[in-house]
């Protein structure tokens, strides 16, 4: 999820670049694999096997590099929290979205993030401040929502019950991230540590939920191949090495810059989506989620008016930055 970083540094193109272009990779493909253990998986068990198998990658990670993980029960009261609002429920609604739309518009519908994190984080956390840029940037942004939703056509049925549930994962990940940066940044911790204990503390509520809600799992032998494969890409990759690659990325070149990542998710969602899925989309969901990225854009400062001023700067002489989150 969305972090804070030391101040970025001057480094090699070559150093940082290719794992941002993988990590967009992997997190964009991560609604084709949804889509696709969807189809075999009752939703649940679908997130329960990527966060279980994204845990037991990056504990592997933090086994290797002797990292240890987080030890105050305060925080992990903290982390508790954050792996049932900014993990398993939004990664849930992804997939209970992605029974209703397709994987191509799940994607666009993340991009949205931003817009719930930044009246969260000035309204109810206090961790931003409003300013006018913000305010034409949020208001752009939500212009985009009712673009992609073709409001002018007219909405309602099971596709829009799945957009709904993809842009209330969107904000769940908007309450998270600020609540991350009031209580648990800035800690002597590392990003991997607390990804981790994330991760960890979702799986361990989505394998008491499961089976409540979802009866019992079927036998991974009864599965195809491709949903094995895609709940396995789905862990290890999209929730395990891609946090890896994301905590790299910031400590390289700071936060600012790998938020950027946000903009190619959903490019990379819609190009898997048509050519993996033989998807279709509409003219006006990527035209809308242009408009949302530019309104995040503005709202970010990434598109700053001339003369405007730099971010300022948090009390750990860090750049506060409002991300997406993984899918």
């Amino acid at each position: 999820m969305a972090t804070v970083a030391p101040r970025e540094q001057q480094v090699p193109l070559r150093s940082w670049l290719p794992g941002f272009l993988a990590l967009a990779v992997m997190w964009g493909s991560s609604f084709l694999f949804i889509k696709v253990g969807i189809s075999e998986l009752h939703p649940l068990y679908v997130t329960l096997g990527r966060v279980a198998i994204g845990a037991a990658t990056l504990l592997v990670v933090l086994g290797a590099t002797r990292t240890p993980l987080p030890r105050q029960p305060r925080l992990w009261g903290h982390l508790g929290l954050l792996g049932s609002l900014g993990v398993a429920l939004p990664f849930t609604l992804f997939a209970y979205g992605e029974q209703r739309i397709s994987s191509t518009l799940a994607g666009i519908w993340n991009a949205t993030t931003p817009l719930v994190v930044l009246p969260l984080a000035v309204l109810v956390f206090r961790t931003e401040r409003m300013t006018w840029r913000r305010g034409v940037g949020l208001a752009m942004g939500f212009v985009g929502v009712l673009v992609i939703l073709g409001v002018w056509r007219g909405v309602g049925g099971g596709a829009l019950t799945g957009q709904l549930m993809c842009f209330v994962a969107a904000g769940c990940y908007g309450v998270a991230i600020p609540y991350f940066k009031r209580f648990v940044a800035g800690g002597p911790e590392t990003g991997l540590a607390i990804s981790t204990a994330q991760v960890l503390m979702a799986t361990v509520v989505l394998a008491v939920l499961a089976p409540i809600v979802a009866g019992r799992p079927p036998s991974p032998t009864g599965l195809s191949l491709d949903v094995v494969g895609s709940v396995l890409a789905l862990g290890a990759l999209g929730t395990g090495i891609a946090f890896v690659l994301h905590t790299r990325n910031i400590r390289l070149v700071g936060a600012s810059t790998s938020s950027m990542v946000t903009y190619l998710i959903p490019v990379v969602a819609t190009v898997v989506g048509v050519l993996g899925l033989g998807e279709q989309i509409e003219w006006y969901q990527p035209t809308g989620a242009l408009v949302v990225l530019a309104g995040v854009a503005i709202s970010q400062g990434m598109l700053p008016p001339r003369h405007a001023r730099t971010h300022p700067r948090d009390d750990h002489g860090v750049t506060p930055v409002l991300t997406g989150h993984i899918p």
